[in-house]
């Protein structure tokens, strides 16, 4: 499935840091980017969280929060969050039901090796749970500013 911009973002319930649980309707009032990333604690995904970190208090400023989503446990998201001084929210899809609903669990192929993983992916929703931009096949260098840019638009 792929995300089309202007339609109502689907809908997710998640586990959360911090002992939270991250909804689509617990988010409506606010502005979210939801970043969806292959794994904790590897060079790009690591890159676009300290990016997405350098950026926060612009992101809060534009009324947006930033929500990371992998398949990765609550446990390794605290190592991870811990290791590089993250505050922002990090949410578990071990099922990969979110990951599917938003299109970016994929077939992807290394070394000839096929298998299922997280297509980078980032999604802007507005305040009313709107799709308002959808970047696919992210390329860490530049993305982060790129999406604050758009954030701060509408």
């Amino acid at each position: 499935m792929s995300l089309s911009i202007g339609t109502r973002a689907p809908d997710f319930s998640l586990p959360a840091t911090d002992g939270r649980e991250i909804s689509l309707n617990g988010l409506k009032g606010r502005k979210a980017v939801l970043y969806f990333y292959p794994k904790d604690d590897t060079s790009g995904c690591t890159l676009e969280a300290q990016n997405f970190q350098a950026l926060k208090a612009e992101f809060m400023a534009s009324d947006t929060e930033i929500i990371g989503i992998s398949p990765d446990t609550l446990k390794s998201h605290d190592k991870f969050r811990d290791k590089y001084g993250l505050d922002f929210t990090l949410a578990s899809d071990e099922a990969t039901a979110m990951l599917q609903a938003y299109g970016v669990w994929v077939e992807k192929s290394m070394y000839g090796r096929k298998y299922m993983g997280v297509e980078r992916t980032t999604v802007l929703i507005d305040r009313d749970g709107i799709i308002a931009q959808v970047w696919s096949k992210v390329k860490v260098p530049g993305h982060v500013e790129e999406v604050l840019a758009v954030a701060r638009s509408i």
